[in-house]
Order: structure tokens, then C-alpha cells, then sequence
């Protein structure tokens, strides 16, 4: 029998578990190659602890060339051309051929995508940009604290209201909070849309029993550093003094240039099963477009990646062996909202429900928070 590849585009959540599965899945001579531009995987979910100081970067770092002990081919490379016609993907250090492809790219940051962001606000969405942000909360002796929201898409959508909470508890903590007004800029009609207006109006509640200000269908145009001020799309200029951001996202250059992407330069696929329009090529996580009920797009979130992953796994490693593919995804996910004071919300349901996502915001408390602990905890242990 011929030895098989399968290569797995971006070593992220969705990337992590394609590549684990599939080498546990495929015979000890196929051969399964990751390809990532940094040896350095991060646990983003935690992000916004390094910020609060509840965690150090190097807790949640590891280093990826770890997965060569179980067999899994580690490239560290840009990835710079996928080829589909000719089955090749081109990297900044090899060339090679696939039999199965998973892109797991993600999406891009693109702090310059939204001028003077890059220059005014400290980046949450990164490990350096979350530990800037923290520092600055803990000099920070009062004022205008701004969370912004720059463009949707935007991954993780509980993120810039966590951060929201937790940099209010922090501030409370220091003694801050009361010479302090917390606002955030978003241009969602409410928080986490994809989610169902009851969870969103869930969320603005909870805001504001804490005194932070929501804005919600307010862009902001561009970002003025040496004025400090937030300039919005209706001509409105807001002051700030401590600004923490949501970037802009996109989607890389290569995917826009496969030939694969939609108008949005993001990978429609089949919902089921992630196929893409090329033969023997699927596409998980943040890299994909996937439309649900009400003209809405399935949320970019790593607990989708991780579901879409180990549903693409089996069905490669089913088609290789020469059986049929059954597995499907179900487009069911969850996700934990931190509030500070070790507590935490947490949100889940059917994101494929024919009419509108059935989604269950669960009443906070000390038992998800915890609850997000253990998942940190398992999946450090698990999945790196």
C-alpha cells in the first residue's frame, strides 16, 4: 500500500486536534505533517487572565515540536500557496503533496486595518498585547477605560466583554474603580448577536449592573493616539485615556488566493462535514464561513474548531482506510463568559436550529469560573 499525507494547515485549537486524531487514526506509515510559522502554541482562552495577573505567559505556552513524539511531522514555515488542481502546498521551507488537506488557518489579526489602532490600543487578542493591557490597569489611577470592538467578524465573542469585567473587578480591587467610567464601542446591535437576542440582552444587563456603559452599533472610523480620542463613523469624537481593543480581523492572503474562499476571503464548506469546493479538502474553525438560520455566520470560536476538527479526522482517516465517512458536525457549542471575582456565566446550545440558534445562558457563579479552570487544565495537558 502507498504511504498517505495528510497535511494540516495552522497549528491552533482546531489545527491541534485535527493533526492528534489523525495520527491516531491513520497507519504508522501514513504520514500526518503540521505546518505552523511559530514552534509557540498559546492557549488564547486565558488571554485575558495574563491580563488580571491570574496567569504568567509561559503557564499557558508550550512549544508544538512536542507533537513529533507521537509521530505528527512539525513544520515550522509560513505557508505561502495551496495549490488544490495539483494537490501541493507551497511553504516558506518545502513543497508537499497531500492526499488530505485541513486548513485550520484561522483568521488574521489587522490591527492596521483600523488606523491609529495599532499605536493607541493594547491588543487583548495577543499573549504581549493582553500583559500590556493588565499592566496598564494596574497603573492606571483613573479616567475614561474604552473597549472597542473594531470590525466583525471577530473571533471569540465573549472576549471584549470579559475583558470589560474583569478589568472593572481589577480596577475595583485597586481602589480605581470609582474614579473610573468603563464604555464599550461595538458595532453589534447587542452583545454576542449570533447568539440570540435573550443572551445578548442577558449580557447588557450584567454590564450594567456593574456600571459599564455599553454602545452598541457604534463603529469607530479611526483611532486618534495623540488626541485620544476614538473617532466614530457618525462623525462622533470620544476621549479615552486607557483604551483596550478588539482588532481587526481577516482572512489570510493565501486563503484568499486558493481559489477556495468566498467574496469575504473566508472557506464556505459543507456544515456537516467541512468539505470545501476541492476534492479531498476540508476547512475548520476561524478560517471557514458557515451560514446558520437568520442570515447569520456560525460564530469563530475554538470550541466549534475542536468539534469541526475530530469530525473531519474521522472521516479522512474512514476514507484512507476505505470505508465510508459517517461522522457529522452538529453545530452544537458552548462557551464560558468570565465576570471577575471568580465567577463566570456560561452559554450553550444548537447553532444549527432551523429558525434561530437555541441557545441557554446558564445563571452565573463560582462553578464555571471554576469549571473554566479545569478545561484550561485539560486541554494544556491533553492536546499540546
Amino acid at each position: 500500500m502507498t504511504n498517505r499525507t495528510v497535511v494540516v494547515l495552522g497549528g491552533g485549537t482546531g489545527g491541534m486536534v485535527a493533526a492528534r486524531r489523525l495520527r491516531r487514526s491513520l497507519d504508522a506509515t501514513d504520514r500526518v505533517v503540521l505546518v505552523d510559522r511559530s514552534a509557540t502554541y498559546r492557549f488564547a482562552p486565558s488571554f485575558l487572565w495574563v491580563m488580571t495577573g491570574a496567569r504568567r505567559p509561559e503557564q499557558i505556552s508550550t512549544d508544538r515540536r512536542r507533537l513529533r513524539r507521537s509521530g505528527i511531522e512539525v513544520l515550522e514555515a509560513e505557508v505561502l500557496e495551496i495549490d488544490p488542481a495539483h494537490r501541493k502546498v507551497k511553504t516558506s521551507e518545502a513543497e508537499l503533496f497531500y492526499d488530505s488537506l485541513v486548513i485550520a488557518l484561522g483568521a488574521e489579526l489587522a490591527p492596521d486595518a483600523l488606523p491609529g489602532f495599532a499605536d493607541a490600543a493594547h491588543n487583548i487578542y495577543t499573549l504581549e498585547g493582553a500583559a500590556a493591557a493588565g499592566a496598564a490597569l494596574n497603573r492606571f489611577e483613573g479616567g475614561r477605560l474604552a473597549v472597542v470592538v473594531s470590525r466583525l467578524p471577530y473571533k471569540c465573542p465573549a472576549a471584549p466583554y470579559e475583558a470589560a469585567f474583569l478589568a472593572e473587578a481589577l480596577l475595583r480591587r485597586r481602589g480605581a474603580r470609582d474614579r473610573t467610567t468603563i464604555d464599550i464601542y461595538t458595532p453589534e446591535p447587542y452583545p454576542m448577536p449570533t447568539a440570540g437576542r435573550v443572551l445578548g440582552d442577558a449580557l447588557a444587563a450584567m454590564l450594567a449592573e456593574r456600571g459599564i456603559t455599553l454602545h452598541p452599533e457604534r463603529s469607530v472610523e479611526r483611532i486618534d493616539p495623540t488626541t485620544r480620542e476614538l473617532v466614530l463613523a457618525d462623525g462622533e469624537h470620544v476621549s479615552y485615556d486607557l483604551l483596550l481593543g478588539v482588532p481587526p480581523h481577516r482572512a489570510p492572503e493565501v486563503l484568499r488566493a486558493s481559489g477556495l474562499a468566498a467574496d469575504s476571503g473566508f472557506l464556505p464548506v459543507e456544515r456537516d462535514n467541512l468539505a470545501t469546493t476541492a476534492e479531498g479538502v476540508f476547512a475548520i474553525g476561524d478560517a471557514t464561513a458557515i451560514p446558520i438560520a437568520g442570515g447569520k455566520f456560525l460564530p469563530k470560536a475554538g470550541v466549534f474548531a475542536e468539534a469541526e476538527a475530530e469530525v473531519v479526522a474521522t472521516n479522512i482517516a474512514a476514507e484512507l482506510a476505505g470505508r465510508s465517512p459517517t461522522a457529522r458536525f452538529d453545530g452544537k457549542g458552548a462557551c464560558f463568559v468570565e465576570l471577575g471575582d471568580g465567577r463566570a456565566a456560561f452559554a450553550g446550545g444548537d447553532f444549527y436550529a432551523a429558525q434561530a440558534p437555541k441557545i441557554r445562558l446558564r445563571r452565573p457563579g463560582r462553578h464555571w469560573h471554576l469549571a473554566k479552570i479545569a478545561f484550561e487544565k485539560y486541554w494544556m495537558r491533553r492536546w499540546p
